[in-house]
């Protein structure tokens, strides 16, 4: 997870987000498999919120690009 956070890169940013702003990170695991990471900033730690694995019914192919909901 660690790597995926620090080779990743951020897609969405959350600014109102409580209790720390926060950030989607696109990165790859270990198998070189793509996920997403919900990330909180304070001022001097990362917090991990959640990860998982998108799919093409939310995402663009590219998996940094919401699908518009029809």
């Amino acid at each position: 997870m660690k790597t995926a956070i620090n080779n990743g890169k951020i897609i969405e940013y959350y600014y109102d987000d409580y209790p720390y702003p926060s950030c989607l990170i696109l990165g790859y695991n270990t198998n070189n498999k793509i996920i997403h990471i919900v990330c909180g900033v304070s001022e001097d730690t990362v917090h991990m919120i959640t990860a998982y694995y998108p799919n093409t019914d939310k995402w663009e192919e590219d998996m940094k690009i919401r699908r518009k909901k029809q």
